[in-house]
């Protein structure tokens, strides 16, 4: 009944959405201590694992639970008293926003839940997984920088992303799922799951240890790695990825093959141009890209059939492989060449217009 008077008070202060619970986007103090008060996040006790606690993290980034009270404990009858659980209680009911994933018949994956975002995502979800397929969006915008608000599109965009590199990870290894179906030559022991275990005492320690206090340090490290991430794709991926399309709607100004990319500086590319292509329907017509290395220093480098290849799509000319300098400049006729790779997969030339012209004259050998 309150929320729904405030909500005839200030609508312009709320906003629903089909995927996220009721919350309201104002910073005013009055209104969310009033609503939000009390609120409780419930875990499980004992040991942690880093599903719930990036969980538990996520949930107190949005403006509902972000003085919530976290409760650790396996008692039911507690966590009956929690607005919102995690990881405990052999429930998955978002509506009830329980979000256990250790039932037998639990399977769910972030396709199967939100198949909008496509068939790829096919890994069973943790308890970080479940909180991130509901409320990810709403994470991402709440830590997103203000002065930029991510658009529909891109926060889309960044949403996989995140997942891909970051949540699936989480989710992969606290449900079990090995990397690769053979027994790989060596294992990464080093990973944020590992580490977040490692607070966790010794089972042969005699020290008194306060577990939810760890936890706390837990959640710590979980935070500093999921907010570089997503702040690294929002603010340094993101923008690349738009430079990167910018240049493919002008290559036909570079050349009139539009098979030459131009670039002003060095960044990474690679990534953005095949995702790109597949999206504009560009099939693999990009040979070349230039870019501006260092002063007076240019790139010529071609295209790897895909983003860790070592093989080009077309390589530099086959002459001027491992031949540098004046030698170079005098094999291709072409001025202040400085060097081509051995391999043929990048070259250098002390000017933009020479660093072209090596493009050119690749593309048309």
């Amino acid at each position: 009944m309150l929320k729904k008077s405030l909500q005839l008070l200030h609508p312009i202060l709320y906003r629903t959405s089909p995927k996220s619970c009721f919350f309201p986007i104002t910073r005013s103090f009055s209104v969310s201590k009033l609503l939000f008060k009390n609120m409780k996040i419930g875990t499980h006790d004992g040991v942690f694992h880093c599903d719930e606690v990036l969980a538990c993290f996520m949930l107190k980034q949005l403006p509902q639970y972000k003085d919530a009270e976290i409760v650790r404990t396996r008692d039911l009858e507690k966590l009956k008293t929690c607005d919102i659980v995690v990881d405990v209680g052999a429930v998955f009911d978002h509506e009830s926003k329980r979000y256990d994933h250790h039932q037998r018949e639990f399977s769910e994956t972030l396709s199967s839940l939100r198949p909008e975002l496509g068939d790829k995502y096919k890994i069973k979800l943790s308890s970080a997984g479940l909180v991130y397929t509901y409320y990810g969006e709403d994470v991402i915008q709440t830590i997103a920088p203000k002065e930029v608000p991510l658009q529909s599109e891109d926060l889309r965009i960044i949403y996989k992303k995140v997942y891909e590199i970051f949540i699936e990870e989480i989710d992969a290894i606290d449900n079990g799922v090995p990397m690769t179906s053979e027994e790989p030559k060596y294992k990464i022991r080093t990973h944020l799951s590992a580490r977040v275990g490692r607070l966790n005492p010794e089972w042969n320690s005699s020290a008194t240890v306060d577990l939810d206090e760890v936890f706390k340090k837990a959640m710590k490290l979980v935070s500093e790695e999921f907010l570089y991430t997503t702040n690294y794709f929002i603010s340094v991926w993101l923008p690349a990825r738009d430079y990167v399309r910018s240049a493919i709607e002008s290559r036909f100004e570079v050349h009139k093959s539009g098979q030459i990319l131009e670039f002003t500086e060095r960044f990474p590319w690679k990534e953005h141009l095949f995702d790109l292509e597949t999206e504009m329907g560009l099939g693999q017509e990009i040979k070349y890209v230039l870019f501006n290395d260092k002063p007076k220093s240019w790139r010529v480098q071609a295209v790897p059939q895909n983003p860790t290849s070592f093989l080009t799509r077309k390589p530099i000319h086959k002459d001027w492989w491992g031949v540098r300098d004046e030698l170079l400049s005098d094999v291709a006729a072409i001025p202040d060449c400085i060097f081509c790779h051995s391999t043929g997969f990048i070259g250098g030339n002390a000017t933009r217009e020479g660093a072209l012209k090596m493009a050119v004259a690749s593309l048309e050998a």
